[in-house]
């Protein structure tokens, strides 16, 4: 499975508006985080997943969502392909990161919140969990 983004929408009247991902499921969700990085630390990264697939939306403000395939958990090459996506509260999207990459989290504005939804139950984290040098791989800030 590849990363991809699954669009929402918003629907706006008198009352106010409701933002919705109608095609993204819960199916496999076993728990969630919200993130707000500080504003001295905005980058949150390198952290990488074999069972954990990563499901991300912007609830304020706007991040860049950074990653990259592992080729090889033990020492990766330092050659990997980074694909970005931005997200943002203006719009209504989830960015799917499936099992066997790492990511990094930037917040792009002050008091920016991200949701992270989670498809690996809390007990079996430690067996997934990969942290990489901040530097491993270097993102445009």
């Amino acid at each position: 499975m590849n990363p991809k983004i699954i669009q929402g929408g918003d629907f706006s009247d008198y009352r106010g508006t409701i933002s919705y991902v109608n095609d993204f499921s819960f199916k496999d969700i076993e728990r969630f985080y919200i993130i707000s990085n500080s504003e001295e630390n905005p980058i949150r990264a390198w952290q990488g997943h074999k069972l954990d697939g990563k499901n991300f939306y912007c609830l304020t403000g706007a991040f860049k969502v950074h990653f990259v395939k592992i080729d090889n958990w033990e020492s990766p090459s330092k050659d990997l392909t980074i694909e970005t996506v931005t997200i943002s509260a203006l719009e209504s999207k989830i960015v799917h990161i499936p099992a066997g990459y790492a990511n990094v989290i930037q917040s792009l504005e002050k008091d920016s919140k991200l949701i992270s939804f989670s498809t690996l139950p809390l007990a079996n984290v430690s067996e997934d969990d990969v942290r990489y040098d901040s530097n491993y791989w270097k993102i445009d800030e």
